[in-house]
């Protein structure tokens, strides 16, 4: 299932913080197609425990390993992004990404401390949107893409029901991946950053909207 957007409200301000993250991750991306030098940017887990190359806490989640990998984190930003961004605010909303962010890389060194493995990708720090707006519009009906086999159809989905169902299947696969020590996905660090978003959304959300949601 593909979140395509919120059909239950229309955010009030333009979404500039969500569309600049965009832009920025497909700049980068296309850079790293043009020059290549992607290892030096990425999350090493062993690195950063070990205190060495911290910046890459932040730089990693602007990089992306395949046009399937940024098309697909991008698409899920947008479903939920701009209303997380009206209801915060652009300033409060682009510090809450980038805490996210580095809240589920942490996570992922937290899970693996000795992987000489490169972590990168924007999907952790999506996951804390992700986890904002569940607890935020719990029963938003997302506009969605339901694909089995060849058949594609247009779904409404409460927002409860899609990501909580998303969260539900990181927390299995990651007991997978742990279990197997296989795996190619950081699922830890998706779950690190919707717990963040989960129990901080309320801390950042604008003055002007707490007693309405909240």
């Amino acid at each position: 299932m593909i979140p395509l957007t919120d059909v239950s409200r229309r955010p009030t301000s333009f979404p500039i913080v969500t569309l600049s993250i965009i832009a920025v991750n497909v700049l980068v991306f296309v850079l790293e197609l043009l020059n290549g030098e992607v290892a030096k940017w990425a999350l090493i887990p062993a690195d950063v425990a070990a205190g060495h190359n911290l910046y890459t806490l932040v730089t990693a989640m602007f990089l992306h390993g395949s046009w399937s990998h940024i098309i697909g984190n991008m698409v899920f930003f947008w479903a939920f992004g701009p209303e997380i961004e009206d209801e915060m605010g652009p300033w409060r909303y682009a510090i809450f990404y980038l805490l996210g962010g580095i809240v589920a890389n942490l996570a992922q060194v937290a899970m693996d401390p000795h992987s000489t493995i490169p972590n990168l990708g924007a999907s952790g720090a999506i996951a804390a949107v992700m986890g904002a707006f569940l607890v935020t519009f719990p029963q938003d009906q997302i506009r969605s893409l339901l694909v089995i086999g060849i058949f594609v159809r247009v779904a409404y989905v409460p927002a409860v029901l899609l990501v909580g169902g998303w969260f539900l299947l990181q927390l299995w696969s990651a007991g997978t991946v742990i279990e197997t020590q296989a795996g190619g996905v950081a699922y830890v660090a998706h779950i690190g950053g919707f717990v963040f978003g989960c129990v901080f959304a309320r801390l950042f959300a604008s003055p002007s909207t707490r007693t309405s949601v909240w």
